[in-house]
């Protein structure tokens, strides 16, 4: 079954890949969530080698390149994303590569001083490989941090104003959206619980470092907050936090 959702969501991914162009990219985390100007999380990353997972676009990398990021990787399962992120990065040199974050493909080990990924780690079909892969390629000392959907906000259902929740959290899984961004693009995407994501994280030998359950970034605090039902909207967003974040360091 992985095998076939890896083929089915390369496919879907090549044709919304515009859709993401710049979107969910450093500094944002999220959808109305703190941004890393609020948080600061990657402290200063001047000559350090950095490897984002589902670098997407490039502007994530781009970001980190304008802080003084040495060396530029980034793996992403699109090959439309690659070649967007190769013309946003033509003049930083980049290392990219299309396969999927399960993947081993010779990506050096105990490399980097700095893994990330903003909004893909939850694609994973096989999320404990994936940790244990990312651990292999960071340097000891070196800090591995993410973002992906708050896991019970998939759940929390908006009608009219009142949020409820739909389904259960309890059980793991996965969803399948037969319209991504309105396109003919199937895709699936697993269903976990904020404890598993933890839990995986420590069984790949990370030490946990923070946990963030994403207020509403402070940009947004002269926004008028309207009541809206769409999945992502300032409403629910500070009702409930979009996203979660979490940064762990490889001892």
């Amino acid at each position: 079954m992985t095998v076939e959702i890896l083929k089915q969501n390369k496919k879907s991914w090549d044709i919304v890949a515009h859709h993401f162009n710049g979107v969910d990219a450093l500094p944002s985390y999220g959808p109305y969530t703190q941004t890393e100007d609020e948080l600061k999380l990657f402290g200063n990353v001047k000559n350090q080698r950095v490897l984002e997972i589902g670098c997407g676009s490039g502007h994530s990398l781009r970001y980190m390149a304008k802080k003084g990021g040495s060396e530029l990787w980034g793996v992403d399962i699109s090959e439309k994303q690659i070649e967007t992120a190769k013309e946003t990065l033509k003049d930083l040199n980049p290392h990219l590569y299309r396969a999927p974050m399960e993947e081993d493909i010779g990506l050096p080990k105990e490399y980097f001083d700095v893994v990330f990924s903003i909004y893909a780690i939850g694609w994973t079909t096989d999320l404990a490989e994936t940790f244990a892969l990312i651990n292999s390629y960071l340097k000891p000392g070196g800090y591995f941090i993410f973002s992906w959907d708050h896991p019970l906000y998939p759940h929390l259902q908006s009608q009219n104003g009142k949020i409820y929740l739909d389904g259960t959290y309890q059980k793991e899984g996965h969803t399948t959206y037969e319209k991504f961004k309105g396109e003919d693009a199937s895709v699936v995407i697993p269903k976990r619980k904020m404890s598993t994501y933890i839990n995986e994280l420590v069984k790949a030998g990370f030490t946990i470092d923070s946990v963030i359950e994403s207020e509403v970034s402070a940009s947004y605090d002269s926004s008028k907050e309207e009541v809206s039902d769409r999945y992502y909207s300032l409403y629910k967003a500070r009702r409930f936090p979009t996203t979660m974040i979490i940064k762990v360091l490889k001892k």
